[in-house]
Formats: C-alpha cells, sequence, structure tokens
C-alpha cells in the first residue's frame, strides 16, 4: 500500500520541541542582552565623565584682554603690561608700565635723586642693582637680571609691585655700561626703556663728595660705620668735618676724564628716548622733578626724601688746600666751579 506523501510532514509537524533546548536559547539571549546593556553604560557613562571634565576642569579662562590706552601712535612702545612670574597683579593686570634708567655716575645725588623717585606711590627705582659684579659679568647677565627688573620679578624695598606705573634700576656709567653699551642701547630701544640722564654741573664739588666718601670707608667716622648717606643734620655735620685735600696737580686731568666719560655716554645713548637732568637744577628748581613725573608719565606727586645734604655752603671752606685749587682753576674754563653755589 503506497503511503501517503503528506505524513512525513504531519509527523514532523507533530515533534515537539524539546523544554531543554528552548531554555538554553533564553540563557543566550539573555546574555547576550546583558553584555550589550553593560557596554552600552559603559560608553554612555564614559562621555558624560569627558564632558563633565572638560566642563568643569579643563576649559582654559580666556583672559580679558586689557583696553588700548589712550596715547599717541609714538608712545605704543613704550607703554607695556608685564606679567610677574612670581605674583599676580591682579586688578592692577591693566595698569600700563613704563621702564626706565638713571644713568650717572658715583657722587653725583643720585642716591638722593632715587629717594625721590620712590617717594611717588607708582614709581620703583630698584636701586644700584649692577654694583653686584657677577650681573655684569657679560652680556647675557645683564640682560636675564634687566629682564627680571622690568618683568616686576625684582623684590626689594622699592618694589611696588601690583600697581607699579614705572619701573628702573640706577646704573653707574662704571657698571659694564660703556663696556656693553650697542648692546644695551639695542635692548633699551627693542623692550622701550627711557633713559634719566643724571650729572653734576659742578665737577668739583662731586670731586670733594667722592673724596670725602673714601676717607669715611677706612675712617667710619660714625660710630665705627661707613655711610655713604645720611638722614640727620647730626650725622652730615660729623662727615662735613673731614675736608679733603685735592691733588692740584691731577685736578685738571680728573676733571676732563669725567666730561669725557659723561659726552661719550650721552653719544652712546643718544638714540634712545632720554631727558638729561643735572643735580643742582633739582635742588633749587623743584619744577624739575615734575619734568620727570611727566617724562614718566605717572601722575604728579609732591616727592620728598629724608636723606640729608652733608657738604653745605661755601666750596672753600670744605678743602684744605683751597689756595691751591684756586690757583690752578684760574684762568681756566673750571674756574665756574671755584664760585658756583647753592642752597638745600
Amino acid at each position: 500500500m503506497a503511503g501517503n506523501p503528506f505524513s512525513f510532514i504531519k509527523d514532523i509537524i507533530a515533534i515537539k520541541t524539546p523544554k531543554k533546548s528552548t531554555l538554553v536559547l533564553r540563557m543566550i539571549v539573555f546574555v547576550f542582552t546583558m553584555v550589550c546593556g553593560v557596554y552600552i553604560c559603559s560608553i554612555c557613562l564614559k562621555q558624560i565623565s569627558t564632558h563633565g571634565r572638560a566642563g568643569f576642569l579643563d576649559v582654559p579662562v580666556i583672559q580679558k584682554p586689557c583696553p588700548e590706552p589712550q596715547i599717541e601712535p609714538w608712545e605704543i612702545p613704550y607703554v607695556h603690561y608685564p606679567i610677574p612670574k612670581t605674583y599676580s597683579r591682579a586688578e592692577c593686570a591693566c595698569n600700563p608700565v613704563r621702564y626706565f634708567v638713571i644713568l650717572s655716575i658715583q657722587r653725583s645725588g643720585s642716591g638722593w635723586f632715587e629717594t625721590l623717585l620712590n617717594n611717588h606711590t607708582n614709581i620703583s627705582s630698584n636701586g644700584e642693582i649692577f654694583s653686584v659684579k657677577v650681573r655684569r659679568s657679560n652680556i647675557s647677565t645683564i640682560v636675564e637680571t634687566l629682564d627680571k627688573i622690568y618683568n616686576l620679578d625684582w623684590l626689594s624695598s622699592a618694589s611696588k609691585n601690583e600697581c607699579t606705573a614705572a619701573v628702573g634700576l640706577k646704573w653707574m656709567l662704571n657698571q659694564g655700561l660703556m663696556q656693553h653699551h650697542a648692546e644695551i642701547v639695542e635692548y633699551f630701544n627693542a623692550w622701550g626703556v627711557s633713559v634719566i640722564f643724571l650729572f653734576r654741573r659742578n665737577l668739583l664739588r662731586r670731586m670733594i663728595s667722592v673724596l670725602a666718601n673714601l676717607y669715611d670707608r677706612d675712617a667710619k667716622l660714625l660710630n665705627g660705620t661707613h655711610k655713604s648717606h645720611v638722614h640727620s643734620p647730626h650725622e652730615a655735620e660729623i662727615l662735613a668735618n673731614y675736608k679733603p685735600m685735592i691733588n692740584a696737580t691731577l685736578l685738571i686731568p680728573n676733571l676732563k676724564q669725567v666730561e669725557e666719560t659723561t659726552a661719550k655716554a650721552l653719544e652712546y645713548f643718544k638714540s634712545t628716548q632720554h631727558i638729561i637732568v643735572y643735580y643742582e637744577d633739582v635742588v633749587k628748581n623743584n619744577t624739575k622733578l615734575i619734568d620727570i613725573q611727566d617724562f614718566l608719565k605717572v601722575p604728579r606727586r609732591q616727592l620728598t626724601s629724608r636723606q640729608v645734604k652733608i657738604h653745605k655752603g661755601s666750596i672753600s671752606s670744605q678743602i684744605t688746600n683751597w689756595d691751591d685749587v684756586q690757583k690752578t682753576l684760574k684762568g681756566t674754563h673750571y674756574e665756574s666751579f671755584l664760585h658756583a653755589d647753592y642752597r638745600k
């Protein structure tokens, strides 16, 4: 008897899937679903974490640019906004700063002059920095020192730090300045450093001060202490009691040498923005200090100093061998030094 061709299919349909196979399949699907869920969750968490760090930690703070100063175009190279490495200028960050330097020679009144500048709220003059030889040993150390000063990172008793409007130093001509004048002029012009020349008109009075100061280095007249500058009339009187003897033979050559050195400095630095100031003019005329403040573009203030002048009065009373000195200078173009006088 021939079999029904559909019977085989019926038998297949009639066969039930075993329960064990169904359970295994469900377990596989469940495990796969769990793995996918864990993976998706980890991706989401990572994105949230990255977004959080970017939003709260890694976004740099954009500094608001300083407003353009209301100045003439030619002044722009002389206006700076230094960013010190050792502290923050905080609310004064947008206060413009001018760079300056006082160029002078010893015993020309530069110490007194600098105390006047430092009496100003916004001026920081950091003293005779290059009196320390290692700082002027070569042009590299000179530039490194200047960079630190003008970046407001040089800390001294004169530092006004945050709200300084003019920063500088005092530099003697014999402290590496003339030796490296070409490189220093280039630096001054590149960084907009303004130069204040401070000299004395009466070089004979300067010589008296030099000799008296040299004497006191050994004699130490003030209770065994040497002082180049004093703050009381009593101390000034003690130091003024010493009256040097001037070598009449070397007097004119010495005066001529000082003249030539100052003339050479003026020639070397003539390309810089500069002003020439004489000690005697500052002593006699207070408006000279206004000129300096205007030159540095700082607010005008009444400036004072605690320093007391040592050598006062007639120059004839300050030299032991006055007759020899008078005889030597009479008839020369230095004769005016014998008569020039001023009060302070």
